[in-house]
């Protein structure tokens, strides 16, 4: 595995052009989308942030549509280093993208949220909380771990009873790994699928809303 992944500039969505003092939400859409489908959750998002949508680095492979953080299939599906290349490529995205902004939260669906949280442990200290719906923590080890126990950033983490694309195993890490790593707030929706549904979106809202105003008070 490499740091050579890029994130597109030139292909993020922002909400607004003036995001002076504003903090900023970051969106990372799931396997086989792009930068344009989280987006259209702006409107549930509370008002006096800004929000910019990326566009994951790689493509998937033909006839699979849209973009990809890592690669779901072969030998190196879902491994924990291509997780962490992500989110390494996330994280200088941010260096130029959020250089200005008061305080940073990111919003990830399905591998968007395993490289949200991977990117919180690589530098927890750069985010103010961290949105991951129906996604997981990647296993495996990393050197920021251990200080999370202490830190204990804040994350929502949602996903529905009905969910059969990320694998079991994958939810009991994360079900364990997460108490112990950060400021959960956790919820379970009753008969829903590997989606987003309107009783998540307010949870988030809510969310999302501790978040500004802490970053605003």
């Amino acid at each position: 595995m490499t740091d050579s992944l890029t994130i597109d500039a030139n292909a993020t969505r922002w909400s607004r052009g003036d995001r002076t003092g504003l903090p900023l939400l970051v969106l990372l859409h799931g396997y086989g989308s792009d930068e344009n489908d989280l987006f259209g959750l702006v409107p549930s998002l509370p008002s006096g942030i800004a929000v910019a949508s990326v566009a994951a680095p790689l493509t998937p492979p033909w006839p699979a549509p849209g973009r990809s953080w890592y690669p779901i299939e072969g030998d190196e599906s879902r491994h924990p280093d291509a997780v962490t290349d992500a989110g390494r490529a996330l994280l200088r995205w941010l260096d130029d993208a959020a250089a200005d902004a008061p305080s940073v939260a990111l919003l990830g669906f399905s591998q968007g949220a395993a490289v949200s949280l991977q990117a919180m442990r690589l530098d927890a200290a750069r985010f103010g909380a961290i949105v991951a719906l129906s996604g997981y923590a990647s296993p495996g080890d990393l050197p920021g771990d251990d200080a999370l126990r202490t830190s204990r950033p804040r994350v929502f983490w949602g996903r529905g009873t009905h969910d059969d694309v990320i694998p079991p195993v994958l939810i009991d890490h994360t079900a364990q790994w997460l108490p112990d790593h950060s400021e959960l707030t956790g919820r379970v929706y009753q008969g829903l699928t590997h989606s987003v549904s309107e009783e998540e979106l307010r949870d988030v809202h809510v969310f999302v809303e501790k978040w500004r105003d802490d970053a605003t008070a």
